[in-house]
Order: structure tokens, then sequence, then C-alpha cells
């Protein structure tokens, strides 16, 4: 088989962060976080900070708070560490105060109005989410510039740098393919989980992998609990209003009158992905599931297995999540997870086939069983645009994600009434949606250039 790079790591998949995006918000807050580190020892000579995002950044980063996120980068400010509330806080001191702190205990005079631009004619052959951040001195020389891709899942890579940020570290058993882990769990005598576990185990130990497991879970439900209480219009502009605490209010209410319909479970599983998408168009913490755009569908699943499956427990928990890895990781390393590249096939339909595995494994299904639930879901998301409506990660984004929630429940139910065999491979459908993705128009990548984004007038 060669010499193969390690699988993609569940840290590489699941951060906690804050929303609405993964690539627009916490990809460039931690570019321009890590920019500051390259001022090194010139920062006495920096007069002036600036901060530039191109192409699909450019297009939609307003919806997407790009502008923020790359302020509060600038401001030394980390998304796995930033309470939301005092994210606010500080966007609103600089805009007051028009100062920026910085290394070395200074402050810079910094406008947001004129030193973050949102350049939409330059673009990079080598991502759509670039951006340029730049130190200057006080006659206007370049003292340091770096540009930088964010390529989905809050991941950056720095121009000229060759691969994603993280440290490949060798792994007993790599794979590149799904045909490849299914072969190689089944030499080894593992399921899916039990070997991306010996996997994390070799980066990190079992007990700290297992915590961060339970971490990233409670996240997720706490996400869930909190989108469950609020109500209120979401910012933006198209006077949208939170719906899960009503829904689910009425839902509660139902069923401590014992009026519960056959659909009942799935309206529950809905709310739940509504919930956590809401809180990410809200900027609210949630988890990058590959991505925050499609944040909502693998917390509602799991929350399905929890509240709603005989025998659901901590062990199945982790199960989940460990298969949810293997199958995220071939889809990120073999087509994409980024809406700006491959259209939302690549992040609503990567979260649904991540959990319709999670869902089949935690459930006790065989490994064939486990890779076809993943093809299914992924299957039936083929084609899918990513065109948000104003820029903001709203319409149709947060109804998307319950659907992608259904879905994956669906997919995980055919697979394990099946024996495994099926026609169509997960890695055949990877390479249709890496191909779908390449032959798909700019427009319906991210871009509200087209589909939802133009049409709806009121916009």
């Amino acid at each position: 088989m060669g010499e193969i790079e390690a699988p993609v790591a569940f840290a590489d998949l699941f951060k906690i962060g804050i929303g609405p995006s993964s690539s627009h918000t916490i990809g460039p807050m931690r570019a321009a976080n890590a920019f500051l580190a390259s001022v090194g020892d010139r920062w006495p000579d920096v007069a002036r900070l600036t901060a530039t995002a191109f192409g699909s950044l450019a297009w939609t980063g307003k919806g997407h708070a790009t502008d923020k996120a790359m302020i509060l980068g600038l401001a030394g400010l980390r998304p796995d560490s930033l309470d939301p509330d005092e994210a606010e806080a500080v966007l609103s001191r600089i805009r007051d105060e028009k100062l920026i702190a910085v290394p070395g205990g200074r402050t810079l005079r910094f406008s947001p109005d004129d030193d973050v631009v949102f350049d939409c004619v330059v673009t990079f052959d080598r991502h759509p989410n670039a951006m340029r951040f730049q130190a200057l001195d006080d006659q206007g020389r370049v003292l340091s510039s770096e540009v930088w891709f964010s390529v989905g899942g809050g991941f950056v890579v720095r121009d000229g740098e060759a691969g994603v940020d993280g440290e490949a570290v060798p792994v007993p058993h790599p794979y590149r393919t799904s045909d490849e882990l299914l072969a190689v769990a089944e030499a080894a005598g593992l399921s899916i989980a039990e070997l991306t576990l010996s996997n994390e185990a070799a980066r990190h130990p079992r007990e700290r992998v297992l915590a961060d497991i339970d971490r990233v879970a409670d996240a997720m439900f706490a996400c869930i609990a909190r989108g469950l209480t609020q109500e209120g219009e979401l910012a933006g502009g198209l006077k949208v209003k939170r719906r899960a605490r009503k829904i689910f209010e009425r839902l509660e209410e139902k069923r401590l009158q014992n009026d519960r319909a056959p659909h009942t479970v799935m309206d529950y599983v809905s709310v739940f992905a509504i919930a956590v998408n809401e809180e990410n168009a809200a900027g609210g913490r949630v988890v990058t599931a590959p991505t925050n755009g499609a944040a909502g569908v693998v917390p509602a699943v799991l929350r399905y297995y929890r509240d709603f499956c005989s025998g659901a427990d901590q062990d199945g928990i982790r199960t989940f999540f460990l298969a949810a890895t293997a199958v995220g990781g071939l889809i990120k390393r073999n087509a994409s997870i980024s809406g700006a590249e491959v259209g939302c096939q690549g992040e609503v339909g990567s979260a649904a086939a991540m959990a319709a595995a999670g869902l089949c494994a935690a459930l006790g299904g065989t490994n064939a069983q486990v890779e076809n639930a993943a093809e299914i879901a992924i299957e039936h998301h083929l084609g899918m645009t990513c065109d948000p409506v104003g820029g903001l990660v709203q319409i149709p984004c947060i109804e998307r994600n319950a659907f992608g929630a259904i879905k994956a429940i669906n997919a995980a139910s055919l697979a394990l009434h099946g024996d495994g065999e099926h026609i169509v491979s997960l890695d055949t459908v990877i390479e249709t949606m890496r191909q779908t993705g390449l032959d798909m128009q700019s427009k319906y990548k991210e871009t509200s250039l087209g589909g939802l984004a133009v049409n709806v007038t009121a916009c």
C-alpha cells in the first residue's frame, strides 16, 4: 500500500468556537491571530495594521462577520477560548476608541472602516477564501505582509505552505480511502470506531482523547439547550425570528398531554438542529461539525441517539464521534468540506454522512453498514448549492441542517436494515462530490451571487 499519510484527526473536524461560520469567522480570526507572530521584533516600528478579504470572504464577509473576526484576531483573541459576549465588548471598544492593542503593550490607531477592506475583484487560484494582513510603519512602508487561506472547518493555511495547519503524526492504522479503511479494520479485527480511537491514541493519551470527545459532546448539548431557550430576531436585516423555543415548547406541551403524532420524534430532531444553527447565526458558541454552517446536523442526531434510542450511553456517544471522525476525515482529504469550494454538499452533506456513520456505529452497525450509512447520506446531498441569502448563515442554512439531520437518521436506519452490501461505494460518492464541486459555477459556492441569494427579492 506504500506510505500513507495519517488520517484526519478528531480535532481537525470538531472545534469549539463561535458563529456564524467556520471558514468566514473562525478561520479569519485564527489567521489574523497567527499573523501577529510574523511581525516579530518589528512591533516598535509598526504604526498601522490592515486586513483585506478576497473572493468568497469578500462577497459574503459582512454577513458572515469576517470583518469582525479579523479585527478580533488582530486584537489577539482566539475563537476556541473567546466568550461571544467578550467579543462584542472588544469590538465596541475598538470602534469607539479607534485603537487596537498589539503585542508589547502598545496600542495603535485602528479604524475598522479604513483598515479592514473587502476586495471583491482580486481572487487567488489556490482557494476562494483568501485574506491578506499587513503591518506598516508611519511612512506606509510594509514591515510584514502575509496571505492566508481559510480552507474550511476553521482551518487556515499561510500562502507558500503545503498543507493545513496541524502536525502530522504516524498512526498504527493509516488509510487513504473508505475501501482501505474497511480492509485495514478487518485485518486488525477492529470496528471503525476502535480503529479511529487507536489512531487518535497515537497523537494523544487515550484518556485525553476520550475527554476531548466528552467535552465536545457536552458543548453540543449545551448549544442545543441554550438555543431552545432563546427568542428574538437574528441580526443581519433579513428579520429572521428564532423559532426553536416556541416549537420545542409546543412539542413538550403535547408530550405532557400524551398527544404524540408518529412523526413527533423527527420534529424534535429538527428543532434540535434549528436551535444550534440559530445560535450559530447569532454568533453563539458552537462546534464545527465539520463546519459552522453545518453545525446543527451532528448535535441533533447525537441528541436523537441519547434521548430516543434504547441503550444509549456514554460509550455509544464516544463510538458515534469516532466513526463520524473516520468518515469526515475521508471527505475532507479526498474532496472538501468547504462550501466555497464545492457548495453545501460539502458542508451539510458531509455533516449528514458523519452523523449517519456515527449513529449507525453507536447502534451496533457493522463496519460495512457504517460505510453504507455514510454513502447513503452524502449521495442524497450531491449537487447542493451554497447560496446564503444576504450572505448570512440563516436562509436556507438553518432549516437545511434540520433536513440534513433527518436524512442522516434515515440513512443509518436503511443501512442497519441491510447487510452492508451496496452498489455505490462511499469512495465513489466522495469523488463524485469533488467532481460536482469542480463543475459547479462559483455563484453557487458561498458567494451569494446566484440561487436563492439573488432570487429572494426582499434582500
